[in-house]
């Protein structure tokens, strides 16, 4: 039975599945039509450059498999696997970086280049008699891509944080979810490419697991790519362009400016006069009255604009006659409706009931409500409201 499997389920047939799920993938998101907006030029880039990435490793599978008849051919199809994934981490870390903030081309394409080189030497060092040279030459290439894998992780980590702090900065509230995927996805492609120094020491046989096994990477992968380039969500929502690329910033400076200008050079308010105090306020009622604070994926500066205000003076409002900044203070309001929407409604989901408060994300509803109120939704409503 063993070696009936070893025939059937060879590294030949797993390299030619690679070849083609990688073409397919390849030509399935060059006919991917991305709408054409600013943001989503960028958009279109990165998927463009993903596909000639899965293009390259198709043919990278299609001439390994073209000297499947060498002596030791499971070495040498582990290196050129090895060759896939140094040139994939480069193309797939720039393509997810480039998502979240714009890459620096001239850099990609260096890298690009230098694995292109490492590549051929290493391909060359396989050819040689074994000995001390070739043995250098391949833990030259094993170590140059280790350090190539962590400057990538350290670029994209550093990437996302500043995008993370970008949309709080827009949003005032919670919307890190909007590029978890982004973060889980990377996660998985470097766990990915990483194992292949494993597979690369374990003994022959393994790699047709690990090739099958990357297969998988580029199909999960890629479906979370098309639900991403599918979600208008994410691609038409102000803070896809304006703040991932700067321009939001930007606005936000000159608007400052020309209110200082409006004011004539007058220094920012350090307190409220009675008549603003009173306005504020007036507003906020209004504002509670019609539960508007159930709205979100709304900016700091659209809330100040339907209270009839500006962000600086909303901030100054909370600060000194509040006590605690507006994001905190809604979240209570939020919260408050959420409980009364629990016991009022037994048979609604908590996932409708996080909704209808104003929470875009379940598992920031129940952070937030078992943080302020002390239980979780389902033990509040169980208890009847008596678990606080």
């Amino acid at each position: 039975m063993s070696s009936l499997l070893s025939v059937v389920f060879n590294i030949e047939l797993s390299l030619i599945i690679a070849s083609v799920t990688s073409f397919i993938l390849a030509f399935l998101l060059f006919l991917i039509n991305v709408p054409n907006t600013e943001y989503s030029r960028k958009l279109a880039k990165t998927k463009n450059t993903i596909a000639m990435g899965y293009l390259a490793s198709s043919v990278i599978f299609y001439l390994c498999l073209r000297h499947s008849g060498i002596d030791n051919y499971e070495v040498f199809s582990s290196l050129m696997v090895f060759v896939v994934t140094a040139l994939s981490s480069a193309v797939l870390s720039f393509s997810l970086t480039n998502l979240l903030e714009d890459g620096d081309n001239d850099k990609f394409y260096i890298n690009v280049a230098a694995i292109a080189i490492v590549s051929y030497v290493l391909m060359k060092a396989f050819w040689m008699p074994a000995g001390v040279t070739r043995t250098a030459i391949i833990a030259l290439s094993i170590v140059l891509f280790v350090v190539n894998c962590i400057i990538h992780i350290i670029v994209f980590h550093r990437t996302y944080k500043r995008s993370l702090k970008k949309i709080e900065q827009y949003y005032d509230e919670d919307q890190d979810h909007k590029i978890k995927w982004i973060r889980f996805c990377y996660v998985i492609m470097m766990l990915t490419q990483m194992f292949i120094l494993v597979y690369m020491l374990l003994p022959r046989g393994f790699m047709k697991i690990y090739t099958l096994w990357y297969v998988l990477f580029m199909l999960y992968f890629t479906a979370n790519f098309i639900s991403f380039l599918g979600s208008h969500k994410l691609l038409l929502d102000a803070f896809a362009y304006k703040t991932l690329s700067g321009q939001e910033i930007m606005e936000r400076i000159e608007r400052r400016k020309k209110y200082r200008q409006d004011k004539e050079g007058v220094a920012e308010q350090t307190e409220l006069t009675d008549p603003q105090l009173m306005r504020i306020e007036r507003s906020l009622q209004k504002w509670v009255k019609e539960k508007r604070f159930r709205e979100y994926d709304k900016t700091r500066e659209q809330i100040a604009r339907e209270l009839n205000t500006t962000k600086e003076m909303l901030h100054l409002y909370f600060t000194t006659k509040v006590g605690v900044d507006f994001k905190t203070w809604r979240t209570g309001l939020r919260i408050e409706e959420a409980k009364r929407l629990l016991l009022e409604n037994p048979e609604m989901s908590t996932n409708i009931i996080a909704e209808l408060s104003g929470f875009s994300d379940r598992s920031n509803f129940h952070r937030q409500f078992t943080k302020i109120v002390g239980c979780s939704p389902k033990q509040w409503r169980e208890t009847n409201g008596k678990s606080e």
